[in-house]
């Protein structure tokens, strides 16, 4: 029998000391699920736009079903990436400051990155209608 150090009320909610439960767990979990086949599908379309012009590549991405599976690509990866990062610097950077700075570098960044990703792709495939 191994020993429960949580506290009753801790059992009773199903936390961890970190008193957030599973949430970051399930979120990356379901976006690992998401990113397999959205993966072999960017991987596809990517060596499918290999030799094209920038007219014709612009011209797949601007199709609603590309543009919309681009998008869900990038926002899973990003969204996992930021779950991963974020474990990591809370568990290995234990300078408060640096902690909280590392943090939100990270959090404005992948927000600028998909940003950026979501207008851009929202141009082509309104450019090509």
């Amino acid at each position: 029998m191994s020993a429960d150090l949580r506290t009753p009320l801790g059992r009773i909610r199903g936390l961890g000391s970190s008193k957030t439960g599973t949430k970051d767990f399930i979120h990356q979990r379901m976006t690992a699920a998401a990113l397999v086949p959205l993966s072999f599908w960017f991987v596809i379309a990517a060596l499918a736009q290999v030799g094209r012009s920038q007219a014709e590549v612009a011209a797949f991405l601007s199709s609603p079903v590309n543009a919309l599976l681009m998008f869900l690509f990038l926002a899973s990866a990003l969204y996992h990436m930021t779950i991963g990062l974020q474990t990591v610097i809370e568990d290995y950077v234990h300078a408060e400051g640096t902690k909280l700075f590392l943090l939100l570098i990270m959090r404005i960044g992948a927000l600028a990155i998909g940003a950026t990703a979501a207008l851009s792709l929202g141009r082509l495939a309104l450019a090509g209608h």
